[in-house]
């Protein structure tokens, strides 16, 4: 299968790139930066790894620099997997409009114009596709200082709960992996203890493991789930 994959080059989109690969898929990556553990993958996986340095807050760009300079229609899309996020946190009083709407560029925008695309290829192509999101448990669960990143969250969430609705009908299927706090970049800057109160409303009091997100997103994007659609699935320790 040929997927498309944004926010390749670490943490969890990392991750689910190397299962892809594994498992056999053509894997096209985007992402703002090339990293040296995504250069080993390419060196490893060379023909079915594809990379492109694309920064999605730029949404006017988006269409031209995904699908006509990289993957065009002549490349079927079998699977859109929409992991890059940027994120903003603070306390809702300090809300500041440029952060939250750069945020809301990567994290919203973008993402639905390329699920637009990436559907139009789907349809071109004739193939039953598959979109997955990597939403956040914070959507669900609150936490101090994440309301901006979790309202971009939730946008993505009824989006793709109404796409399933959409296109189903050819066979086209849509849904959200819900990751509870994984040990990535994006949590590094919290404190040990900042950690651990987290992971103790999980019901195994640890953090989420980020191979058991990979592979269920990998799950979703194969004929094995081709029944599953416009469902969140929650990959997080069983957060309470």
């Amino acid at each position: 299968m040929n997927i498309l994959l944004t926010g390749a080059s670490r943490g969890v989109g990392l991750e689910i790139c190397k299962v892809l690969l594994e498992k056999g898929n053509t894997v096209y990556a985007i992402s703002r930066s090339h990293t040296s553990e995504l250069a080993e993958l390419e060196i490893t996986y060379k023909g079915k790894l594809f990379f492109k340095s694309i920064d999605l807050a730029n949404t006017e760009g988006v269409y031209q620099t995904v699908f006509k300079e990289f993957v065009t229609n002549s490349i079927p899309l079998h699977g859109f997997v929409n992991n890059a996020a940027h994120a903003y946190d603070d306390i809702i009083t300090n809300l500041n409009l440029s952060k939250l709407e750069e945020m809301y560029r990567t994290n919203v925008f973008s993402p639905l114009i390329l699920v637009k695309y990436a559907i139009r290829n789907m349809i071109f192509n004739k193939t039953k596709g598959s979109i997955v999101h990597i939403s956040s448990i914070s959507a669900h669960t609150g936490y101090k200082g994440l309301a901006m990143y979790a309202s971009s969250k939730g946008a993505l969430e009824a989006f793709s709960k109404n796409t399933a609705r959409e296109w189903g009908a050819l066979g086209i299927r849509s849904n959200v992996v819900v990751p509870g706090f994984m040990e990535t970049a994006m949590s590094a800057t919290l404190s040990e203890d900042q950690k651990n109160r987290i992971y103790n409303r999980t019901s195994m009091k640890e953090a989420t493991d980020v191979l058991s997100v990979a592979k269920t997103v990998a799950f979703l994007l194969s004929g094995d789930a081709s029944s599953i659609t416009g469902q969140n699935v929650h990959v997080d320790n069983g957060t309470i």
